[in-house]
């Protein structure tokens, strides 16, 4: 079970190292991300899942919980 979690741990580490490289610098700050932007591209709008930054921030979102959950795992054993 450990060997499991630090596979997990190694991979869903370069899927965070991967995505974030490959995401564009945006001008908006921490207020757009957080909702603050009515950009037509923003996560919640009609059209925003479709887009290659909306979908480079969810993979980022979900390989950084993974690393997260899978660290806390490895951490209490």
């Amino acid at each position: 079970m450990q060997t499991f979690f630090s596979v997990l741990l190694l991979v869903s580490a370069l899927g965070v190292i991967i995505t974030v490289l490959l995401q564009e610098g945006s001008q908006g700050g921490l207020g757009a991300s957080m909702g603050g932007s009515s950009a037509p591209d923003s996560m919640w709008s009609r059209s925003g899942g479709k887009t290659k930054e909306v979908i480079l921030k969810r993979a980022t979102m979900i390989a950084a919980a993974i690393f997260m959950v899978s660290t806390l795992v490895l951490a209490a054993k």
